[in-house]
């Protein structure tokens, strides 16, 4: 038995320890399950990385395959459930992936991505397919001995879009993973969290995000966990008051839709268990923080940072009051640094593109792709997240604008290349671009810019975003389309997205 369920069973033996919105499972069968999850992986061949992936929605199960593949040494792979089977099928392929779990909702597509990368065991609940080993058998059929805890620990390998249309693997970094020669040590140091003195956690985001997959790490210092489904904003009131919430990590599109419920719908639930509420995701709009510390006190927590570093910067509700709209000051082992196009640091208080230094030297990692990593860096260690800013005299960071194509929307970053390269295929479009342009509630949406090979034949917005919907997943694609003349491409055929966005923007 693991020790933070052994413990944890011994003192609270009627506990629910993780509960969804179809079942519960106290701590002794959380034991159970994890051990025979780990034994059966064990018994498995996972390759030379160990790595096996989770492709399903928000779920006990989903949990379950991430810590017991973390328990069981194996390198975990969330993939978005909205991806396509072509798509999933080059994450599968790209990160070596020997073991897919999926589940009702991505049936279908986890067997194409299966077949198209090579993989040969496909795991999934709530799935009637002939060729998926039903989960519940699977683990039935394992010995629920405790599992060996001896391996070494193994980082998740998560998948962030990129500018080529194709997304990159990079391992969770050094300041998210609890490190650790073996499983047993790595279990005791997760159990260092303060988040953990606050109580029971819910889970509202999609658990492909590192954020809410935080929420499954959590069960090993003893904290229970409440998974949620798709978001839904009385919803997450309900279940706030009713389980005694303690903490949750929230996006700011999360925070939007929270407060356009009515005001009677708003003062119907007892909030006060909520002690922490970490967000992250996108710059929270000023006017929407505000809104939300006066409505659920100064229990906020807002990091800013990347799936490939992790953490860059954190700021609480204080210092946020006293520093509205700042996204805090950076955290070791960062350093925040403001160039010029002459790439020479400016004054405080003075715009520039944003860089961080890592001083641990790491910086940001790719999976197999040692050229792509030194791309994203101006000197060793030194990167950016693609944003414009600066910092003030006290070392708070501000973000003004963003000088990379990518786009956030509701907390997801979008890269319009793949939508962009998509459109070139229709035969009526002879130059493209997408550009993210304001959203009241996820912050930005993708808008496609497009010139037409014959402007007397013009097809409807509708027809350009269908043909990118078949082709890709639906928040890679744009939600709207306009017409232009030209893009003013320079002679080396660069578009200027800056320019393009401002008009947009103010």
């Amino acid at each position: 038995m693991p020790n933070f369920a052994a413990a944890r069973a011994a003192s609270h033996p009627d506990e629910i320890a993780l509960r969804d919105e179809r079942r519960t499972l106290d701590w002794g069968q959380l034991d159970e399950a994890l051990n025979r999850i780990a034994n059966g992986l064990n018994a498995l061949d996972l390759g030379p990385e160990r790595r096996i992936a989770v492709f399903a929605e928000n779920a006990i199960e989903t949990s379950l395959a991430n810590l017991g593949g973390l328990i069981a040494g194996a390198s975990v792979v969330p993939v978005n459930f909205h991806l396509t089977a072509e798509e999933a099928a080059y994450i599968l392929e790209d990160s070596g992936t020997t073991v897919v779990f999926v589940d009702g909702a991505t049936t279908v597509r986890g067997v194409q991505a299966a077949s198209m990368a090579n993989v040969d065991i496909i795991i999934g609940w709530d799935a009637n397919d002939p060729e998926i080993v039903d989960f519940a058998e699977w683990t039935a059929a394992q010995p629920g001995t405790p599992a060996r805890e001896d391996l070494q620990p193994k980082p998740n390998l998560l998948y962030t879009s990129g500018t080529t249309g194709r997304p990159k693997g990079t391992e969770l970094p050094p300041t998210m993973f609890a490190g650790g020669s073996t499983v047993t040590e790595h279990l005791e140091a997760l159990k260092n969290n303060p988040v953990a003195e606050c109580g029971t956690h819910l889970v509202v985001g999609p658990m492909y995000h590192t954020g809410p997959l935080a929420g499954t790490r959590l069960l090993a210092a003893g904290v229970p966990s409440v998974i949620l489904g798709r978001f839904d904003a009385e919803k997450t009131l309900r279940t706030i008051e009713r389980y005694r919430i303690g903490s949750t990590t929230m996006v700011p599109t999360h925070f939007v839709r929270l407060l356009d419920l009515p005001a009677d719908i708003r003062g119907r639930y007892d909030l006060s268990s909520l002690q922490r509420v970490s967000h992250t995701g996108a710059k929270c709009p000023v006017e929407v923080k505000r809104g939300m510390i006066d409505w659920w006190g100064p229990i906020f927590a807002e990091a800013y940072g990347a799936t490939e570093v992790g953490v860059t910067c954190r700021i609480d509700s204080k210092e946020w009051l006293k520093y509205p709209g700042s996204v805090g000051r950076s955290l070791a082992p960062f350093e925040a640094i403001v160039i010029d196009d002459n790439n020479q640091p400016v004054a405080p208080n003075t715009e520039g593109r944003l860089y961080f230094r890592d001083t641990s030297g790491r910086g940001v990692v790719y999976h197999g792709d040692p050229e792509k990593s030194a791309e994203a860096h101006i000197a060793p260690g030194v990167f950016t997240l693609g944003e414009i800013g600066y910092v003030n005299e006290d070392g708070y960071v501000y973000i003004t604008d963003r000088f990379s194509d990518m786009v956030v929307s509701g907390g997801v970053n979008i890269y319009p290349a793949e939508a962009e390269h998509v459109l070139l295929e229709h035969p009526a479009v002879r130059d493209v671009a997408c550009i993210g342009v304001p959203h009241a509630e996820m912050g930005e949406e993708l808008k496609a810019l497009v010139v037409l090979h014959d402007p007397q034949s013009v097809p409807s917005s509708a027809e350009l975003i269908a043909w990118c919907r078949e082709r890709l997943t639906h928040y890679k694609c744009p939600r709207s389309v306009t017409f232009c003349d030209d893009l003013g491409r320079n002679t080396m055929g660069k578009v200027n997205k800056r320019t393009l966005r401002a008009p947009y923007w103010g």
